[in-house]
């Protein structure tokens, strides 16, 4: 597929953020890497003023190399999936140290002093632990170390899921134009041409989508996602909260945005992917607010990555605490400071698109964006209502450091989901603002498979209806990824703005005669038919949407004899004519 022209200049300081972190952290968490294999075992433990706990009785344990480890770089296929090494190779990533798993010597260390394990992350070469023995913890400063990768209290944070909600039962109509019947669903996809990517064909076959959220409670019985059930399409989960991987038994936060992607019932909801594969990761535990789920959200992460994930859906957010002392102040939301917004640009590192909610703190006093949305090499997305205006509950921008958030916007009041109990309703959030994203960006990914996350991702903001001139609300503006699509095929923005594409067919015809019309603005459009000896013999005029395909079914055949004809198009700017066959 041909790559965009603009790309490389494009996504220059994203790359530039990301390799920044990825050295960071190399610098932090490796020293002479594989070397001094006869010391005695070296681990950084950060317990001198407990600054490590991530929850109570809970700690973050960060070791200083990968040292003894089973694995090693020169045979990746051990740790990583075919589908995660192929993403790599297409995107030109080297696999590096942050790619090599936690050394199990160090961890089976640990067990063998009597800590529980919780969870452990490569990315950032730590293990999370349980434990209530005061004086195993204190026995662990004579344990020597080489180096410290500090960390300040105010990096201890609390998350909450984007989670408030009005509900009320859908009755959308179902819109025209298109080959799926997406019932309730109708607008929240038309709004962003998303239905012309699946009347193409594109609607996620081979693509794989990671939700990492609360718990996914009775989607495993629901019949919004009986056809994935049937075939398979979802192929991993697990539960990094309790270790149980029984992530149906928590929450229905994961539901409802699954729905708005995976769900695929005829007439009543249609989401936006839902041909794709599905991982399904609980990180979030919503009975406790601690830093501890963003390590969490790291190890779920990595393990999508694993797995060859292309695109990660998060509708959490990070600002506030249950101990007010933790919370982040906007400053601290810079994209480098908070453990999930590295960890996020870390999993944009890796070739992975990541969508991530804005937050839900734009009519709070608060009103900025949340974390891990400050990230700066993933796409943040805001929330407008059903007629594209913004919506008010939706946390703006811009990041301390003055980077455009959100990138982009999309329905996120009155959005259609599906509930734990199999009702449709109407859900209020950016957490279901981002799904809609996720499931278009990854129709878009399968329609241009040589293209990097990053041109992705430029080229849904580029489609965008303020790309211009975005703003603190909206930011690009609400996408068009009919033209996110043009865009990836070398037509370029220039050209969708002057040229008004205009297609007819069939041609000839024997009934009825559709025009596909591209319109750039909001118009009205006069349609003329004319006889070879110049007569107008019928016409009509119609309504065009902004940045829309527009497919019109005109039906000349009971008036008019078989015979050439021209077809007038005339709209605010220009005149077309085409000459049309009646069979």
């Amino acid at each position: 597929m041909a790559r965009i022209k603009t790309t490389q200049n494009f996504i220059l300081p994203r790359i530039t953020r990301i390799k920044s972190s990825v050295l960071e952290l190399i610098s932090a968490i490796s020293g002479n890497f594989f070397l001094n294999y006869t010391n005695t075992l070296i681990l950084l433990l950060l317990f001198k003023n407990l600054d490590a706990q991530v929850a109570p009785n809970k700690y973050q344990i960060f070791f200083t190399d990968k040292n003894f480890n089973q694995y090693t770089l020169s045979n990746p296929s051990e740790f990583l999936s075919q589908k995660a090494l192929d993403r790599r190779t297409k995107q030109n990533i080297a696999i590096d140290e942050l790619d090599l798993p936690v050394s199990q010597y160090y961890i089976d260390s640990l067990k063998n002093m009597g800590l529980v394990v919780l969870n452990k992350s490569k990315w950032f070469n730590c293990i999370t632990v349980q434990t209530t023995d005061m004086g195993l913890l204190n026995s662990l400063n004579s344990v020597s170390f080489v180096k410290s990768y500090s960390k300040k209290q105010s990096e201890i944070n609390n998350n909450t899921v984007d989670n408030k909600f009005d509900f009320t039962l859908t009755n959308n109509p179902i819109l025209k134009n298109t080959l799926m019947d997406y019932g309730s669903g109708a607008n929240q996809i038309q709004m962003l041409n998303g239905h012309i990517l699946h009347n193409l064909g594109f609607q996620g076959q081979g693509m794989t989508i990671a939700i990492i959220d609360a718990g996914y409670i009775n989607s495993d019985t629901l019949l919004a996602f009986d056809s994935l059930r049937t075939n398979e399409q979802i192929i991993a989960t697990k539960d990094f909260v309790d270790g149980d991987n029984n992530i149906y038994a928590h929450h229905d936060h994961g539901t409802m945005v699954f729905s708005i992607i995976g769900s695929n019932v005829s007439g009543q909801f249609i989401g936006t992917c839902p041909k794709a594969n599905f991982i399904l990761l609980r990180s979030e535990d919503t009975n406790s607010e601690y830093i501890l789920e963003e390590f969490n959200w790291a190890s779920a992460a990595e393990y999508a990555d694993s797995l060859g994930v292309d695109v990660i859906n998060t509708s959490l957010g990070y600002n506030t605490f249950t101990d007010p002392s933790q919370d982040y102040t906007y400053n601290d939301l810079d994209g480098n400071t908070t453990t999930i917004a590295r960890a996020a640009d870390l999993a944009s590192s890796k070739g992975i698109l990541v969508v991530v909610s804005a937050g839900n703190a734009g009519a709070t006093s608060w009103h900025y964006i949340t974390t891990p949305a400050d990230a700066d090499s993933v796409l943040t997305v805001g929330a407008v209502d059903a007629i594209g205006d913004y919506a008010s509950i939706s946390s703006t921008g811009p990041t301390p450091d003055g980077r455009i958030k959100p990138n982009i916007v999309a329905q996120g009041s009155g959005t259609t989901v599906y509930n734990q109990n199999g009702n449709l309703i109407n859900g209020s959030g950016t957490s279901f603002a981002a799904p809609i994203i996720t499931g278009l960006a990854a129709c878009l990914w399968q329609a241009h498979p040589d293209l990097t996350n990053m041109q992705i991702l430029e080229a849904i903001e580029k489609s965008a209806s303020q790309f211009s001139n975005p703003d603190s609300l909206l930011g690009y503006g609400i996408p068009d990824f009919a033209v996110a699509n043009l865009l990836l095929n070398n037509v370029s923005y220039n050209q969708v703005e002057t040229e008004n594409l205009v297609k007819l067919f069939p041609n000839p015809f024997f009934r009825d005669l559709t025009v596909e019309f591209y319109s750039v603005d909001s118009q009205n459009v006069k349609f003329e038919l004319y006889n070879l000896l110049g007569n107008k013999i019928l016409f009509a005029n119609y309504k065009l949407n902004i940045y829309s395909y527009n497919k019109i079914k005109l039906n000349p055949a009971q008036n008019i004899a078989s015979g050439i004809y021209v077809l007038r198009i005339i709209s605010d700017t220009k005149t077309y004519e085409r000459l049309i066959v009646k069979d």
